[in-house]
């Protein structure tokens, strides 16, 4: 598809070229669209133009579908390997690998040219003097010419100057660009005929150079008729017996008026513009947006305003309580959980703290399990006795500590000198020991 649409692309603006602009004398102007002509085609279907679409959020979850392995049967499919491609890509590489072997010889035969020839440098034009009849023609900054008629001032001031003209204005680097597009895209033929434009819009250039030094433009065409030959010249080269000669000659005597010239220039906006929007491609992304409903569902419940009366209550109590005498009910304290992890921020902003309760006693270990089969110890001694019971509270406190018991308030255990220091500030305590070593304080 990038190949194709690069090569419509091209073929639009070559048609343009050749229908508004090519006879035209604006010779430089066409010189950089012949040179953008190639630029813009090749970049034109690597444009993209993103559009983001917005698709709405939803929170609904989509039901699995589980298929029973049992009931399914599985075909092995054979797929046919597809050559093509491969066949493609073979001769693309094909063609690659010959142009460039043509293109890298042509560049040998005109560098062994110029080091296995005498050479005379004038300024920043060097000319190569060759022993074999040749028609002048150009490289980069070198002119070549025939040894022979150069010593013996046979060829005119104004074909070297027009071969000057070629080197000064580096017409040789337009040339080696499309000779190296050709390398990559050989199958394109467009690139044959812009390749021939460019060529003559060189000769027009210097044409046109060399008539403005006050040449008269009847004598300027004999001498072209008078090198023209059918003598070949190499490709990467300009030459002055370039063909078209009877085209260069209408060329030569056309005057554009700046008025069309301006116009012209400015039709090409228009037909680039159209080329973009028609050769370049469209990715449309979709961009999620959480609607209204949604935002609802996935926003968190908030407590109600009788449950933040109850959590403020709850509170409240127990942070009035001395924390060395707390009375702490697990039900009260699950609800004080729940509620307060369900309030936003204004709410906990608002509501009473939350309330420093003590950690929880850890559960008192597991004891094992005896296996009555290979269990051979000796059978265990009969649970110690509590010491007798005193009429004074805090001394029967203090020898059941040291017989080993152990306190507890109501669900949750205590140390003893926690427990010794509440039993001093309780004036109604009563000393469950029913379940000595554990003991049971009430009143607490």
């Amino acid at each position: 598809m990038y190949l194709f649409k690069s090569g419509i692309c091209l073929a639009i603006l070559y048609g343009f070229y050749k229908l508004f602009l090519e006879n035209e004398s604006m010779h430089v102007f066409k010189r950089f669209y012949l040179l953008g002509a190639l630029g813009i085609s090749f970049l034109i279907p690597l444009i993209t133009f993103t559009t983001y679409v917005e698709m709405p959020l939803t929170t609904v979850a989509t039901t699995p579908v589980f298929v029973n392995p049992g009931n399914t049967s599985f075909t092995e499919i054979e797929t046919a390997t597809n050559y093509w491609p491969f066949i493609l890509w073979g001769l693309y590489g094909l063609g690659v690998l010959y142009f460039s072997i043509k293109f890298g010889r042509n560049l040998k035969n005109i560098f062994s040219r110029i080091k296995h020839n005498p050479k005379l440098k004038q300024e920043t034009i060097t000319h190569v003097l060759l022993k074999n009849p040749v028609v002048p023609h150009t490289f980069l900054s070198y002119v070549f010419l025939n040894k022979q008629k150069f010593e013996a001032h046979e060829i005119p001031e104004e074909v070297l100057e027009h071969e000057h003209v070629h080197a000064r204005q580096k017409h040789s680097i337009d040339i080696l660009t499309v000779e190296l597009l050709q390398i990559l895209f050989w199958f394109n033929p467009i690139l044959y005929f812009i390749k021939g434009s460019i060529k003559l819009n060189h000769e027009f250039l210097a044409d046109r150079a060399v008539l403005k030094q006050g040449v008269d433009t009847t004598y300027y065409q004999k001498l072209l008729l008078a090198f023209s030959s059918h003598a070949t010249t190499p490709s990467l080269a300009n030459s002055i017996n370039y063909s078209f000669i009877k085209k260069r000659f209408t060329v030569m005597k056309k005057q554009t008026s700046k008025q069309t010239i301006w116009l012209r220039s400015l039709l090409v906006l228009p037909l680039v513009t159209i080329l973009i929007f028609g050769f370049s491609s469209t990715e449309v992304i979709p961009k999620e947006v959480i609607t209204e409903q949604a935002q609802s569902e996935l926003k968190p419940e908030k407590a109600t305003k009788a449950e933040v009366e109850e959590y403020n209550k709850l509170a409240k109590k127990y942070n009035s309580m001395d924390r060395n005498n707390m009375r702490i009910l697990s039900a009260e304290v699950e609800r004080i959980n729940l509620i307060y992890s369900k309030m936003t921020a204004q709410q906990k902003e608002s509501a009473e703290p939350f309330p420093s309760l003590p950690e929880p006693p850890p559960a008192p270990p597991t004891p094992p399990t005896p296996n009555i089969e290979k269990d051979t110890r000796l059978p265990p001694l009969p649970a110690p006795a509590p010491p007798a019971p005193l009429n004074d509270p805090i001394e029967y406190i203090k020898a059941l500590h040291k017989s080993g018991a152990v306190f507890y308030i109501g669900p949750h255990q205590y140390n003893y000198e926690e427990v010794l220091e509440m039993a001093k500030k309780t004036t109604d305590l009563n000393i469950d020991i029913s379940q000595y070593p554990k003991v049971n304080l009430l009143g607490c």
